[in-house]
Parts: structure tokens; C-alpha cells; sequence
């Protein structure tokens, strides 16, 4: 099935790429793809994109080759949200490229390095992973010869900006207009968003799991997972190890995918929203969980942060990386020129434009752009007598 062949069956509320609000600089249209299969392939031939691969989820990446990094959350989230739109008949090739854009502009060393980065960041109007995400879309990823950032579609930025303060999405132009209105994203950017957490949940428990973070006795204390293990455990008596935990997760995600899909299709078919502006104007999101899922959702969610994101194993590596994110500012503000040249101009640019403020937003751009080790490389370079620069 080709893009253009697909759209023949799109729901009336499903974004349409003949439909889309464009681009911020006009473009010929592609001859062989549609707009969102454009937008997606940007995304993927992105120097952002390929960063991901050593950027951390939960473990740093030296800790082992098999735990999650953003790149394979945000592949495993767009494999999930791809079921739920085409379940729903919505835009599977926007979705995909909402989600595999959604971390583009995560920090070294996961929300560990984005914390620091926003600390460092207070006086300069904050960091968010997220903002970040569009300004390297729109701004600093340099492909093009006719502008700076990938140039995405309305709808594809629409989804990457999951949430955004009033303040700045009033500097953000048409994109940030929803948040200015309280309006809703559309249905594949939903999608996205409720995948990303769903991902994240089902994925994070089973690295804690392999990481030895927490047992098989410890992850029974979820509900959800103990009903998912005891159902395995019935099928299986002999199962046991990888395989056991492999059985029990792909069951969960199942679970809360099916969930999805017809607790969204119902909600959807009350409201019988027209287009996809019947769905931006309604008061809240339609894709969403059922009241009993959503709990184990968030009984799940607590049990992770309770066991595994404050385990001490993780947060001696949290302690660690907002210390190397915290001192590379430090230097970079106080010494610009410590910073390869082309950072250093967008340091001297940027001043000029925002002042003490400019030169703030370069570094952060310069660090958040870094993956852990080049991170750890660079702190090392700095700070390290013996390490050759």
C-alpha cells in the first residue's frame, strides 16, 4: 500500500497531508512520498536522530549494550503507536514521524542531564527536553541549503510539542497557539504521546529487571504484573529467566495497546468529531486509557520511581552526570572559546541577539546536542591534566 493509496482509507477526523497547514518555507511537493512520509524520512536522516543511539534512557550506555537508549525507546514507541493509529484509521506515517522525533532534543544522561541543564538554565529562561525538540527541528539541524532546520510540517511540530508553558508558547507562532487556546493536538499526536508513556513504563521495568535492580518477587508488587505473571506462570510452569520476563512484558504492552485502542474508538465514536478541528476544539484528549487501566498504568509508573529510578545504583549515575553537565556549563559560560568554533559563533550570534542570555542558549544547544560519552569526553578534555584536548 502506497502514502497516497492509504489515505483512501483515513478517518474524517485523521490529519490528510492534502489538508496539512504546510511548512514554514514552501517546498515543491514530493513526487513519490506524501508530506508526513517526507517529514518522517527528515527526521531519520537527521544528525539528531543518529545521536540518540548513545543517549541515555534510564542506564548509562556503557553500563551494558543491551538497555535501552533513546533511540530504541523511540523506535519501540513508534512501533506501538503505529498499531494504535492504524486500529483507529489514523495517520500511521505522521504518527510514526511524531514519534520518532519526540526526544530529538533530549540531554546526555537522560532526565538527569536535562534537570541539571534546566538548573543551569533558571536565569536564561529554563531547558526543556521538549522545546528543545522543535528548536532542532525548526532551527538547528543544518541539511538544507534554503534554511536552517528540517522544515516539518504544521502537524509533525504540532506533535513533537507534547506541552508547553503560556509564556513560551506565546513565542512560538502558530505552533504554540493550541496551548494559548487550551486546545487538543491531533489524534496521531495523541497517539504518540500516550505511547511514548507506555514505552517508557512497560520498557524501564524490564531493564530494571535484566540491570538486577529490582527481582521477579519485587515486580509482583504491580498489580498488572503480578496478573500478567501468574497467567504466564499457568501456561508455562517451566519458564523461567529472559524468557519468563520477555513472555510477561510483550503480554502487558498488549494488554494496555488493546486498551488503547477500544477505550479510544469509543470515545471517538461519542464525540463523532467531524475533522480534525472537531478534535483540536473538543475539551480534552480522545485517545486515552480506561479508568482501570489508567490506575494499573500509574500504579506501575510509581512502582518504577519508587524502585527503580531511585535506586541507588541510578542515582549514584544521576549524581554523576549532573555534575559533568553542571561544570561543562560552568566552563563553556565563563570561557566560550573552550568550545569547538562553530559553537563559538553561535555563542558571539546569539549574543548579540539576547545578550548574557544568547550566550547561555549556545552552550545549552552545544551540551544538550552531546551524547554521554562525548559528554564524559569532553569533561575529561576540560578538566583532566592528563587528558590531551
Amino acid at each position: 500500500m502506497t502514502e497516497h493509496v492509504q489515505t483512501a482509507w483515513l478517518a474524517a477526523y485523521a490529519a490528510q497531508d492534502e489538508l496539512s497547514r504546510g511548512r514554514r518555507f514552501v517546498e515543491q511537493l514530493p513526487a513519490y512520498r506524501s508530506e508526513f512520509q517526507r517529514d518522517r524520512d527528515r527526521i531519520i536522516h537527521s544528525t539528531a536522530f543518529r545521536r540518540l543511539v548513545y543517549k541515555t534512557q534510564v542506564f548509562v550506555n556503557q553500563e551494558g549494550d543491551l538497555y535501552r537508549t533513546r533511540l530504541t525507546h523511540s523506535l519501540e514507541v513508534a512501533q506501538i503507536a503505529r498499531t494504535i493509529a492504524r486500529a483507529l484509521h489514523l495517520n500511521e506515517t505522521l504518527t510514526e514521524a511524531i514519534c520518532l522525533a519526540h526526544d530529538l532534543g533530549h540531554t546526555p544522561f537522560g532526565h538527569a542531564g536535562q534537570d541539571a541543564l534546566n538548573e543551569c538554565m533558571r536565569d536564561y529562561g529554563g531547558f526543556e527536553h521538549n522545546l528543545q525538540s522543535l528548536r532542532i527541528v525548526d532551527e538547528l539541524e543544518e541539511r538544507y541549503a534554503e534554511f536552517n532546520g528540517l522544515n516539518l510540517c504544521f502537524e509533525t511540530r504540532e506533535g513533537i510539542l507534547k506541552h508547553c508553558s503560556l509564556r513560551n508558547a506565546q513565542q512560538l507562532g502558530e505552533v504554540g497557539e493550541r496551548f494559548i487556546r487550551r486546545e487538543q493536538p491531533s489524534l496521531e499526536a495523541q497517539v504518540a504521546n500516550l505511547a511514548d508513556e507506555i514505552a517508557y513504563n512497560n520498557h524501564d521495568l524490564d531493564d530494571g529487571l535484566r540491570a538486577g535492580l529490582i527481582s521477579m518477587d519485587d515486580a509482583r508488587e504491580s498489580a498488572s504484573f503480578r496478573s500478567q505473571h501468574d497467567t504466564v506462570m499457568q501456561a508455562h510452569p517451566a519458564l523461567t529467566g529472559r524468557r519468563l520476563v520477555n513472555e510477561i512484558v510483550r503480554r502487558l504492552i498488549n494488554q494496555v495497546v488493546t486498551d488503547v485502542v477500544e477505550t479510544s474508538r469509543h470515545a471517538i465514536e461519542q464525540v463523532a468529531p467531524a475533522d480534525i478541528n472537531a478534535v483540536r476544539s473538543h475539551s480534552k484528549p480522545l485517545v486515552q486509557l480506561s479508568s482501570v487501566m489508567s490506575q494499573h498504568h500509574l500504579e506501575l509508573k510509581r512502582f518504577l520511581r519508587e524502585r527503580v529510578y531511585r535506586h541507588y545504583r541510578v542515582l549514584r549515575m544521576t549524581n554523576k552526570a549532573q555534575q559533568v553537565v553542571k561544570t561543562l556549563f560552568g566552563a563553556f559560560m565563563q570561557s566560550p572559546e573552550l568550545m569547538p568554533p562553530e559553537h563559538q559563533q553561535a555563542v558571539t550570534r546569539f549574543s548579540a541577539e539576547m545578550g548574557e542570555a544568547g550566550r547561555a542558549r549556545a552552550v545549552a544547544d552545544y551540551i544538550a546536542g552531546m551524547t554521554d560519552r562525548y559528554a564524559v569526553l569532553e569533561h575529561e578534555r576540560i578538566f583532566d591534566p592528563a587528558k590531551r584536548s
